[in-house]
Formats: C-alpha cells, sequence, structure tokens
C-alpha cells in the first residue's frame, strides 16, 4: 500500500494514525469469516463471491463453528487447493488475515 505524504506536519499525522490503530489490533481479536473473506478477497483469489459459495461447492454443511471445525483438515485443505489461488486453508487464513489487518491499520 503506498501514501503520499507532502510535508513533515502530514507525515507525522499519519504516523499517529497508525499508532493508534497499532494500538487498537494489540492483543486478540475475534473477526468474523465475512470480516475475513470479503466478496473482494474472495472474487480476488477464489471462483467464488463468498464463503458460504465456497462451502457449498464442497458440499459442506455449516451451520456453527462446530460444524466447521468437524471438517477434516485434509479434505478441506484439498477443497481449497481445488478452487482458490492458496495451497491449503491455512494459507488462505492467513492472507485474509494479512489482509484484514493492513486494512484495520490504515482506514
Amino acid at each position: 500500500m503506498m501514501y503520499k505524504i507532502k510535508g513533515f506536519d502530514e507525515f507525522s499525522k499519519e504516523l499517529k494514525k497508525l499508532s493508534k490503530n497499532a494500538k487498537r489490533l494489540d492483543g486478540e481479536n475475534n473477526v468474523s469469516f465475512a470480516e475475513l473473506f470479503t466478496r473482494e478477497f474472495m472474487v480476488k483469489y477464489t471462483d467464488f463471491s463468498s464463503f458460504e459459495e465456497l462451502l457449498e461447492a464442497g458440499n459442506f454443511i455449516v451451520n456453527s463453528q462446530e460444524d466447521f471445525k468437524a471438517i477434516p483438515d485434509d479434505v478441506f485443505d484439498e477443497h481449497i487447493k481445488s478452487v482458490t489461488k492458496f495451497s491449503s486453508w491455512r494459507e488462505m487464513l492467513e492472507k485474509a488475515s494479512a489482509e484484514w489487518v493492513e486494512k484495520k491499520l490504515f482506514e
């Protein structure tokens, strides 16, 4: 992400904003899949426009966190590998998390 900053005052203001946003992110954050896997993220990295569509395409029925956790890792990794630009669920989750953090830092 690139910013054009004109002058020291503007630079100082941006640093303060980044610092404030970083402090808000410090510690543990509970982030929903809807926040992580935005439409933009899904369209950019997958064959789908939503995380729900991705699950449906793999015939995964997920109505709760427990349902999601019950999906075997190897089966879900294979699905992720076949319908996204990622080689595993962990890689997809890490990319979405990194983009979420970046967005929150610069908002």
